[in-house]
């Protein structure tokens, strides 16, 4: 748990968990184990969470729920101005060392995202990152994601030709890897009531350390986890 309040949770999902589940999949999931705390155990208890976002399933990091509809509708409402940073580690070596993608996502019947040039079938889609650390077989990058589509940065990632690691979906097979090496590292927003700027930061995954090195000072100086800016 990163943060609580009266209106908010603020936790760090594992790699491997489920947002919430699926009509094809009821195994455990944030969701659940979040309203089983808040309910403290009491199945009959009226105290429930709502879902404000979600991360894929091999995705970790932070993630956001409401306690209450008020809060859920209105830190959607602001979901655009809400700044969301990940760290990805991709195959090869980076040309360039910044880039936006743009491109409209679409998806076909068999739930493969896919890019797209037609913005009759797909939705626009747009993702910046840039390089912080090159090594002579992968790259490690902060990705800032300026859309919230699905499967948005695997997908841009992949198109560029630098597949996130282990992404057996869009990875061509990638499954020589433990885990995707994609992390959900910081996410700051307003508050849903009082409007203070909230800010929360995650540690580095010790997995991203053993395929590009040690990357802890490159983020020395950032904001601590969990730092309140004023407004």
């Amino acid at each position: 748990m990163l943060h609580e309040d009266r209106d908010i949770l603020v936790v760090e999902k594992p790699a491997g968990l489920l947002t919430m589940g699926t009509d094809s999949d009821k195994t455990r999931t944030a969701y659940f184990i979040l309203t089983d705390y808040v309910r403290k155990g009491y199945s009959k208890s009226r105290n429930r969470i709502f879902v404000v976002h979600r991360l894929d399933r091999e995705t970790s990091g932070i993630l956001i729920f409401a306690k209450n509809i008020e809060a859920k509708l209105c830190l959607q409402d602001q979901w655009k101005e809400t700044e969301k940073k990940y760290l990805a580690v991709v195959h090869g070596r980076c040309d360039k060392r910044a880039e936006t993608i743009t491109t409209y996502l679409a998806e076909n019947k068999a739930h493969i995202v896919y890019s797209t040039s037609d913005a009759a079938k797909g939705r626009l889609a747009r993702t910046a990152y840039k390089v912080l650390k090159q090594t002579k077989d992968f790259a490690l990058l902060e990705v800032d994601l300026l859309t919230g589509r699905k499967h948005q940065i695997r997908v841009h990632l992949a198109g560029i030709g630098h597949a996130v690691v282990g992404d057996k979906k869009y990875g061509k097979g990638d499954r020589g890897h433990a885990r995707l090496a994609l992390h959900a590292r910081s996410i700051s927003f307003k508050h849903p009531f009082s409007g203070e700027r909230l800010t929360f930061e995650t540690e580095v995954p010790v997995y991203f350390n053993q395929l590009v090195g040690n990357v802890d000072g490159l983020f020395l100086g950032r904001k601590a986890k969990g730092e309140v800016e004023p407004d």
